[in-house]
């Protein structure tokens, strides 16, 4: 009887990994952007991140979050499959916003447990 219940662990276990394994995985080459010294007058200016999918598993990005109302993130909406890559593109809006800046992108999404950070940052003159 002992012996059974073993074997009945031991397969359980195994196929408890074996689906544990299948997981997507967010990464980005880089995670922060310099726009450097940029001019309010010219308007908004845009960087692209390139978000690559590093697990097994489709990754889905279920949200963008920017730490301000001058910067709009948008970002790719279908599933990216496994060693696939995305698109992150984030907008920042420099009128009536003066000096240095630094600007945080909170990315939620199936490959990481909290929030994936991204970061823009530059000067307005």
């Amino acid at each position: 009887m002992k012996q059974i219940v073993f074997i009945f662990m031991s397969l359980l276990l195994m196929t408890g990994g074996a689906f544990a394994q299948n997981k997507a995985v967010i990464a980005a080459e880089v995670t922060t952007h310099d726009f450097g010294t940029i001019q309010e007058d010219n308007g908004t200016v845009t960087h692209t991140f390139k978000i690559k999918n590093q697990g097994d598993a489709p990754l889905v990005i279920t949200r963008v979050i920017a730490s301000c109302g001058c910067t709009t993130p948008n970002w790719t909406k279908e599933p990216i499959a496994a060693g696939k890559e995305g698109e992150i593109k984030i907008t920042f809006d420099p009128k009536g916003r003066p000096g240095p800046f630094a600007k945080t992108i909170s990315v939620y999404s199936n490959g990481k447990t909290g929030s994936f950070v991204l970061t823009i940052r530059g000067e307005v003159q």
